[in-house]
């Protein structure tokens, strides 16, 4: 251990001495890889060659040499953020607080250990917390010192093909994260506690996984696996590169859930979903398209749902601020008759937070709404995104419920179908790869659904944020 203390000190020390004063010529910088909000997939050990790094701050602290020549090295990294929300009228007046005002702030500080090319260990915190909310703290806003994630990984060749194995807890993201998401947008994320295992294999890649998502507590290391639910898949992607125009997903996604609750049926769900996705972009044309259909069980009842998500857009870049017209549509199941044995309701199961935008009152369960948008590029730092939603319910039978499968609003109190209308703007900031603001204003009209249901007050929400990651 003192052996290891010592080498980490003394790369840290030789890691912090001055870049050269300019990268030769002959050997140009390396592009680093993106930023991610899973940080796993970066790697950084080009920078163990001296002449790759562009001299930029954060590069000190990527690729540390652990052992003579680097095969053993560790990168660490950081993403502070700070967000303020304030919200008038929540559940359309029904919920308690009605109006609040607060902050938000997280670290998620990480360290990724690689020893070769067959192993690696990964590691991030979350330290997150509220000031000023006057509704009960818990998650997904509050986590205040925890493991969000902690896994190893184990490596091999698979002929012309490369294998990883992956176990431990585990952020998990797939295709738009319609079903299986890292709930980013939160102040806490969410993590599985899973074995993954991986195939690379030119253009495609496959993954299987099973896991139980952790269940986010607010005090210190009291994060558990949720020992109701659970999930298992095998998912599939081929990108839209190698003289393809469109990527293509197919993936099959098993969940389980020990109380599971909809106005047409609760009690023990096991559900399957088979889906497809379609994505690219060419000519300005930009689209992701998808079909998911699903079956199973629930208390003796079968299911049978479905979903069909589409966005598609149009981007001008030869025209001043290269103007985006977008539009989005979607349908999500409902059930049609509580008392026929069948639940016709879909479940997103762990879906995206923000999903219809930054303001996100309900869910896409028994839901059909139309999307259409514009985003304008102010500058090369500032972007500027307008947005319309009007949602209706898919069955009249079926009820509203928000993103988490909660019913807000049971389907016999009326037989209208709209649901609501909402606007939004958001104003958009990047500069390099390290800082990002944001500053919106959403409201939500209620329709004559919930006019008929309940409260039915208009919802203002005003949100801003600043990201500093490296």
């Amino acid at each position: 251990m003192r052996r290891w203390r010592g080498a980490l000190v003394a790369a840290l020390l030789l890691q912090s001495a001055p870049a050269p004063a300019e990268t030769p010529a002959e050997t140009p910088a390396k592009t680093p890889p993106p930023l991610t909000n899973t940080r796993y997939d970066e790697d950084y050990r080009y920078l163990l060659d001296p002449a790759a790094g562009s001299g930029a701050f954060w590069e000190r602290f990527k690729a540390v040499p652990l052992s003579p020549g680097g095969t053993v090295s560790l990168s660490t990294g950081l993403e502070a953020r700070l967000r303020g929300e304030a919200v008038r009228n929540s559940g359309w007046g029904q919920d308690e607080p009605r109006n609040d005002a607060y902050g938000l702030w997280r670290l998620l500080p990480y360290a990724d250990l690689r020893a070769g090319p067959a192993l690696r260990v990964f590691g991030q915190l979350i330290m997150a917390g509220s000031a000023g909310k006057l509704g009960p703290e818990g998650a997904p806003d509050v986590d205040r010192t925890d493991l969000l994630q902690g896994f190893a990984d184990l490596s091999v060749p698979l002929g012309d093909a490369q294998g990883t194995l992956r176990a431990g807890r585990q952020m998990l993201a797939y295709g738009s994260e319609r079903l299986i998401s890292l709930r980013y947008g939160a102040n806490v994320p969410r993590a599985f506690d899973a074995v993954t295992g991986i195939v690379q294999s030119g253009p495609w890649r496959v993954d299987g996984f099973l896991g139980r998502p952790v269940r986010a507590a607010p005090d210190l290391f009291d994060d558990r696996r949720d020992g109701g639910r659970s999930a298992w898949g095998l998912y599939a992607t081929r990108g839209a590169g190698a003289g393809w125009g469109t990527g293509l997903d197919a993936y099959y996604i098993g969940y389980g859930n020990r109380a599971a609750s909809f106005e047409g049926g609760q009690g023990r769900e096991e559900r399957h979903t088979l889906g497809t996705r379609l994505f690219g972009k060419a000519d300005g044309w930009d689209w992701n398209w998808e079909a998911m259909l699903q079956t199973g069980r629930i208390d003796g009842d079968t299911i049978a749902a479905w979903s069909v998500a589409s966005d598609t857009g149009h981007r001008w870049n030869g025209l001043p601020l290269r103007p985006r017209l977008g539009l989005k549509a979607n349908i999500a199941s409902g059930d049609r008759d509580p008392g026929d044995g069948r639940l016709g309701t879909f479940n997103p199961l762990f879906p995206r937070a923000k999903y219809f935008g930054e303001l996100t009152p309900v869910g896409p369960l028994n839901l059909m709404n139309l999307h259409p948008s514009v985003d304008l590029a102010l500058s090369d730092e500032f972007s500027l995104s307008a947005s319309a939603i009007a949602y209706w319910r898919m069955s009249l039978e079926d009820g509203v419920y928000d993103l988490s499968g909660n019913l807000l609003r049971s389907g016999a109190g009326s037989r209208s179908r709209h649901i609501g209308t909402q606007g939004e703007l958001v104003l958009s900031y990047a500069a390099g790869r390290t800082v990002e603001g944001l500053l919106s204003y959403s409201l939500f009209q209620p329709g004559s659904f919930l006019q008929d249901t309940g409260p039915a007050k208009t919802i203002h929400f005003v949100g801003m944020e600043a990201v500093f990651k490296f």
